[in-house]
Order: structure tokens, then C-alpha cells, then sequence
């Protein structure tokens, strides 16, 4: 799995687990989602370039670094994505934000399409797609599609909790992209929920059912 890594900070890991309790209410949930989103991009954005700036302190002229190259859109998969997308604004402000939104067919299990917004010069951006489940891949997958069919280049993948399932799927289909999560779970079961995973996510950010 040579682009997949798992983001395993201690922090992360104890946030994660208060996140997958049954007994985590939607406030306390929201806010996990929220600061979990953070710290793993705060993983994934270790190794965007940089470039020398001059600038003037309180007592003298240095060179010192500033973020350099493309600039970053943050992409969420709704409705559960767009939870994660308020920790990594706190961390890169500038960032644009587009929507991909998606619901899953209940009786064939796959992702259908419903809206696709994005900045409009995507293809320039570098861009992280954020969902908190990877489950089957197919969300994901038809994300990365609708990405690429707008000239879209550099993706990285962010979620909070994967399937080996939606991890294979999605490296299959895409090669390319670099997946990041918090964690790797065990397996999918036959309702293609992620096992132990954390339940609906869109349900517990939300309060819906």
C-alpha cells in the first residue's frame, strides 16, 4: 500500500477513539471530526514546497520560508465530508473550497452524483478530497473522476477512518492519488459499513437518521 499511509499520532489515535463510542453525543462528535480533520492534515501537508522570502523584523532583514507552488483547494464529499473542512481551514485559511455531493443508492450500495461545484481554476490547485469513512471506494473513486474530468492533477485523499476494501478499490482506479487516515480498520460487512468504523458519519455530525 505504497500511497496509503496512516496518520497514527498519539493525539489522533485518543480523539479517534472518543469518536468511534456509541455514547458520543453529535456536539462532542462535530468537534472530533472537526479537530481530527486538523491534525491529519497537518501530517499531509508536511512536504508542500516552500520558497525563500525576504522580510523585515522588529530588528533586521532575514530570508526566511513561506509556502511556495500551487495553491491548495479543500474538496469534501458531502454530506459527511464537509465536517472535516472547518480544522483544515483553521490550518491553511487561504484555501478554496469546492463540494462534491454524493448519496449512496440503498439497494445497489453505489455512490450517485448530485452536485459538483469547485473553484474555477481547479486544475491549477492542489487539492485535498476529504471524507471521513473510506468505506467500499466508490464515493471516492467517482470523486476523483469528476476531479480529473476538470483538469484536476494533484489530489491527495483524507479520511478519518478506512476499509482495506476502499483502499485497494481506490488505488486500483486511481494510482495516482495519495489516500491518508487516521486509522485502518478491519473490514466491511455485508451492509458495507466499516467494521468496527464509527457508524453513519453523516448521521452523527448531523443529528440525522
Amino acid at each position: 500500500m505504497s500511497n496509503f499511509q496512516v496518520i497514527d499520532h498519539p493525539l489522533i489515535q485518543h480523539k479517534l477513539s472518543i469518536l468511534r463510542r456509541e455514547d458520543t453525543g453529535t456536539k462532542v462528535f462535530r468537534e472530533l471530526v472537526d479537530e481530527i480533520g486538523m491534525l491529519v492534515t497537518y501530517e499531509v501537508s508536511r512536504n508542500l514546497p516552500l520558497e525563500d522570502v525576504e522580510i523585515q523584523t522588529p530588528v533586521a532583514k532575514t530570508v526566511q520560508k513561506q509556502l511556495t507552488g500551487k495553491k491548495l483547494a479543500i474538496v469534501p464529499i458531502l454530506r459527511a465530508g464537509i465536517g472535516m473542512v472547518d480544522g483544515i481551514l483553521q490550518l491553511i485559511p487561504a484555501a478554496k473550497v469546492g463540494h462534491i455531493g454524493m448519496y449512496r443508492d440503498e439497494e445497489t450500495l453505489q455512490p450517485v452524483e448530485y452536485l459538483v461545484k469547485l473553484p474555477e481554476d481547479i486544475d491549477q490547485r492542489q487539492i485535498f478530497l476529504v471524507d471521513p469513512m473510506l468505506a467500499t471506494g466508490g464515493s471516492a473513486i467517482l470523486a476523483v473522476n469528476s476531479l480529473k474530468a476538470r483538469g484536476a492533477k494533484d489530489i491527495r485523499f483524507i479520511s478519518l477512518v478506512a476499509a482495506p476494501e476502499g483502499v485497494k478499490a481506490l488505488q486500483e482506479a486511481h494510482p495516482d492519488v495519495d489516500i491518508y487516515s487516521a486509522s485502518l480498520d478491519e473490514k466491511l460487512n455485508e451492509h458495507g459499513y466499516i467494521v468496527p468504523g464509527l457508524g453513519d458519519a453523516g448521521d452523527r455530525l448531523f443529528g440525522t437518521k
